[in-house]
């Protein structure tokens, strides 16, 4: 601010306690501003990261085309914005009571209608009323963009890494090969299993099927009841997750963040929203990609030391993908060799 000092001396000749005044007022306004700017500016540089980024703005169709070269043509990038879009309507409140007995209300967060999709046949039960419930609740709009950019790229990386070694069938180490198989090559096994809430129907197969190649009769019917608010529709179909590609990356977004009996959601562990408790902790199990191993395939992968092949393929992988999309995971806790597997 520039003063006319010219006036500024005339005026006070005749009135210097006024011209004082003047000038004192102009100087204070003049240093509150400076110090309101200097505020602003600084309040800039230490705001918190933005979240929610979705994954469409930071994934495009030539970065996806690019990580996955050799892919099935059934795997395309619409489908899989289509499937993010479509989950991100869903939200699912899951009860527990009694460790198995369950109640899942989905909700369409388009129409705010809710149903109940799941109620077992012993909810009512004095003695299963008797027992805590315990209550989590799952928005599938939240996969790979719940946190800031950094932390949903890095799950991304994770989610990718685990689909691109499930589905691979190409040359080890070239980390080229993923999104290959539309389902497991052995189609001959039913993988049925007792289950009342989920039977099999007669003559179907729950073979590995999409990304993360579903099985059994069990998660086919969960994932359907929350995808679809029907279980009947993968129960009595299960080949549409080989004929629909948007359904097969939907089962796969329901299985990364849904979490099952015991185990976490692999969701959950890469934002680190879960953390070990004392029995995890005496099992070696901790944050990290490691722990998105356990939860897919522990019992065939982990606590069998540093050696195994699938494990270190998934870690290759992750680690390929956490490059390509720009981003370094230092602590990541990438291997479950030492972690004792769920039973």
């Amino acid at each position: 601010m520039l003063l006319n000092l010219t006036l500024i001396n005339t005026a006070a000749a005749a009135c210097p306690m006024k011209v004082f005044r003047s000038i004192y007022k102009a100087t204070f306004l003049l240093l509150s501003f400076l110090f309101l700017l200097s505020f602003k500016c600084s309040d800039a540089h230490t705001s918190p990261a933005a979240v929610n980024v979705p994954v469409r703005n930071f994934l495009s169709e030539k970065q996806f085309n690019d990580l996955f070269p050799m892919r099935d043509k059934f795997y395309t990038y619409a489908a899989f914005m289509k499937a993010i879009n479509n989950m991100g309507a869903i939200k699912i409140k899951v009860t527990k009571r009694a460790v198995s007995v369950y109640q899942i209300i989905r909700t369409d967060k388009k129409t705010g209608k809710s149903a109940i999709v799941r109620q077992d046949e012993d909810w009512n039960e004095e003695w299963a009323k008797k027992k805590p419930d315990s209550i989590y609740f799952i928005d599938y709009g939240n996969f790979c963009s719940e946190k800031d950019l950094q932390t949903n790229k890095k799950e991304l990386a994770a989610f990718f890494a685990n689909i691109a070694h499930e589905t691979r069938h190409g040359e080890n180490g070239k980390y080229n090969d993923g999104l290959m198989y539309i389902h497991e090559s052995n189609t001959s096994l039913p993988y049925i299993a007792e289950n009342d809430n989920y039977p099999p129907v007669a003559g179907k197969k729950y073979y590995g099927r999409g990304p993360l190649q579903l099985s059994y009769n069990g998660n086919y019917g969960y994932a359907s009841d929350c995808i679809f608010g029907d279980k009947k529709v993968l129960l009595n179909n299960p080949d549409l997750l080989e004929t629909d590609p948007v359904a097969a990356f939907e089962a796969a977004i329901y299985f990364w963040m849904t979490p099952q009996t015991y185990k976490p959601s692999a969701h959950d562990v890469m934002i680190g929203k879960w953390q070990p408790k004392a029995d995890d902790k005496a099992k070696n199990r901790k944050p990290g990609f490691g722990m998105t191993i356990n939860i897919i395939n522990g019992a065939v992968e982990c606590g069998q030391g540093e050696s195994v092949f699938s494990m270190n393929d998934r870690i290759g992988f992750y680690q390929y993908f956490l490059k390509k999309l720009g981003v370094s995971d230092p602590n990541c806790a990438c291997s479950c060799g030492n972690m004792a597997p769920y039973k």
